[in-house]
């Protein structure tokens, strides 16, 4: 069987007015901050679940302060300066690993373990996201073609990304559409994450 892919989740430490800042106009600056505490820490839960390695690339705060958050079946590395196209080419390795964002409601252990599996027989498989970007990209091996200078932010991030594979050869594994919650008009699709206590 072939080895397990490192997954790797790329996460803010949840400070008032640091994570999650366009959630702000409708949460406050605290009330953003704890929807990312929710999110990221269901999302580390979920990724412990799919029984691979687990890597949290992180910011905003030390590796102590992280590490009380989290606990410790991850493996914590401090993000390195720059922009995003640097801290993921940073993260990226010469064998098969998988980056994921915090800001998927609907992300689940088998979304994860249908990643994993796609990526035994393909050189790269993505999880769309409603806004155009994606929830997830996984390689067999590090793949920085990929990852320079993208649109970032924007819709063209999925439809570029297909196009680069495309001219490199690389066979795309495609998982189901989900949507990230980043915006206000987002919080409609879980309310819950909008209620005072509720993702505490």
């Amino acid at each position: 069987m072939t080895a397990l892919p490192d997954l790797v989740l790329f996460a803010k430490y949840p400070v008032p007015g640091y994570a999650k800042t366009r959630l702000i106009p409708a949460l406050g600056a605290a009330g953003a901050a704890t929807v990312h505490r929710h999110l990221a820490g269901r999302t580390v839960d979920i990724l412990l679940q799919a029984g691979a390695p687990v890597e949290v690339r992180f910011a905003g705060a030390d590796e102590t302060q992280f590490h009380d958050w989290l606990g410790d079946g991850v493996l914590l590395i401090e993000q390195v300066e720059g922009g995003l196209s640097e801290r993921l080419i940073d993260a990226a390795r010469d064998h098969p690993h998988i980056f994921f964002g915090a800001d998927t409601p609907d992300l689940d252990v088998a979304t994860v373990a249908s990643a994993m599996a796609a990526l035994e027989s393909h050189d790269v498989v993505i999880g769309p996201a409603e806004d155009g970007g994606y929830y997830l990209i996984g390689m067999q091996r590090a793949r920085p073609e990929l990852l320079v200078d993208m649109p970032w932010s924007t819709e063209a991030v999925l439809p570029e990304t297909l196009r680069r594979c495309d001219a490199l050869g690389l066979g795309v594994a495609l998982l189901p559409t989900l949507a990230d919650c980043d915006r206000p008009e987002d919080l409609a699709r879980w309310p819950y994450l909008a209620e005072p206590g509720q993702c505490a």
